[in-house]
Formats: C-alpha cells, sequence, structure tokens
C-alpha cells in the first residue's frame, strides 16, 4: 500500500536494536549498517486513493543509512 506522511512522526519508540531485530541478516544485505533499530511512531499519513489517516508506523533505521521500509501497522483512525 503507497502512501506519504504528512508533517512529523510523533511517539517515536525504539522496540528492537540489532540482534532482536529479525531480519537483521537481510538489512546488513541490502543496505550495509551496522546498528540497526526497528522503531515505531504515530503519523497523519495520505494514501494513494486520497484518504487521510492517523496511522502507527514501523519503520527500521541505522546510523548514515535513515529511515528504510516504512509500513503501516495499524490505521488509528
Amino acid at each position: 500500500m503507497n502512501f506519504e506522511i504528512i508533517g512529523t512522526i510523533k511517539n517515536i519508540e525504539v522496540i528492537a536494536v540489532n540482534n532482536s531485530i529479525r531480519d537483521l541478516k537481510r538489512l546488513k544485505k541490502f543496505y550495509g549498517g551496522q546498528r540497526w533499530r526497528k522503531l515505531k511512531g504515530i503519523a497523519i499519513i495520505i494514501l494513494e486513493d486520497g484518504n487521510i489517516y492517523q496511522a502507527e508506523l514501523h519503520w527500521y533505521e541505522a546510523h548514515g543509512i535513515g529511515k528504510k521500509e516504512i509500513k503501516i501497522k495499524t490505521i488509528l483512525e
């Protein structure tokens, strides 16, 4: 599902770090990096069809690489 984030992501929390991440091997293979973290946060998003929602997002992040594989976990509205 394609979407765009409007504004900033709020209430950011770390879910997992390095060896606690199931996809760590794949992340390092595709993107490189050493210290990966899985995070979650709340943001306003707009879907392809134009509908706007508040949603919980999950993504991976590493120093020098940035946010990767942002996905919608839950629509809150």
